[in-house]
């Protein structure tokens, strides 16, 4: 068995140190159940950063060596986490939502409620073409072509 280099002694540590940190529950919480029923999840984002580094010295120039000898080391190693709450996982009564920590994300908020806006464009739509299938005057569609070729 080939001997251990001391920097990988120092990854190893700081790398069982993180991984004693970080678990999958750390990323998704523990389920919360409301006495209604509704089960809340709380999601956080883990980052984290590692680095190590060393270097080897060789011995005064003055003193004997010796065959056996090795270069002194010197190094260190380091890491760092960061746990950031993102929002929470609510599931409950036929519904699945994800209500983020901060209150302006926007885009968020777009994805949760698309479903629901594409369900009425589709219930819209699908009256308009029965109503002009029964032949109501009052509904008349006109087609509109759009000219997607940019101009030159």
């Amino acid at each position: 068995m080939s001997e251990q280099h001391p920097i990988e002694g120092l990854m190893k540590t700081a790398m069982e140190s993180i991984k004693e940190m970080i678990d999958v529950n750390t990323i998704v919480g523990d389920p919360v159940e409301t006495p209604d029923g509704t089960i809340i999840i709380p999601i956080s984002r883990v980052t984290f950063g590692f680095g190590a580094g060393g270097g080897e010295f060789e011995h005064d120039v003055q003193e004997e060596r010796v065959e056996d000898q090795k270069p002194f080391f010197g190094g260190g190693s380091g890491a760092g986490v960061s746990v950031q709450p993102v929002g929470f996982l609510v599931v409950g009564h036929g519904n699945i939502r994800l209500l983020p920590v901060e209150n302006n994300v926007i885009l968020d908020r777009l994805i949760d409620l698309a479903p629901q806006v594409l369900e009425q464009i589709q219930s819209i739509l699908g009256e308009k073409v029965q109503q002009a299938k029964k032949g109501n005057s009052s509904t008349r569609y006109q087609e509109t072509v759009i000219n997607t070729t940019p101009p030159l």
